[in-house]
């Protein structure tokens, strides 16, 4: 099967290690094969190293080292973080951040409520069981 993500500049890509961890970017610039310029409205423009982005499928069409006010604008023109957050691969993260700032009595209810549902699972899966064997 081929490639359908390629490194272009406008492709959106997330950081996936550091204090950015999260983070979508837009690959402004290849500097080589290990490294690119990327960009963010909110952020300076800086180098990452490629095994540091994890692609997305989300293209923006911008120039090569586009100034800030055109990226902003082609950003929000595509709505790309807000199509990102409501991809699967979004909320899934998403879920793991929120799941990360459960407190500690969230956790405890969690925990029982999973509990129970299993309990639940397994009694009606034993009787489901026990009536197929006579």
């Amino acid at each position: 099967m081929p490639f359908t993500r390629y490194v272009e500049i406008g492709r959106v890509a997330l950081i996936n290690y550091g204090l950015e961890y999260g983070k979508l970017v837009v690959i402004s610039d290849v500097v080589d094969q290990n490294r690119a310029l990327v960009d963010r409205p909110d952020e300076i423009r800086r180098v990452v190293n490629f095994k540091r982005l994890v692609l997305t499928d989300f293209k923006i069409d911008i120039p090569r080292l586009a100034k800030k006010s055109v990226l902003t604008k082609a950003l929000e023109e595509a709505d790309v973080f807000a199509k990102f957050s409501n991809s699967s691969w979004g909320r899934k993260i998403a879920k793991r951040e929120a799941k990360a700032n459960l407190t500690d009595f969230e956790r405890h209810t969690a925990l029982v409520a999973k509990v129970t549902r299993s309990k639940k699972v397994r009694t009606a899966f034993n009787a489901l069981k026990k009536a197929a064997k006579n």
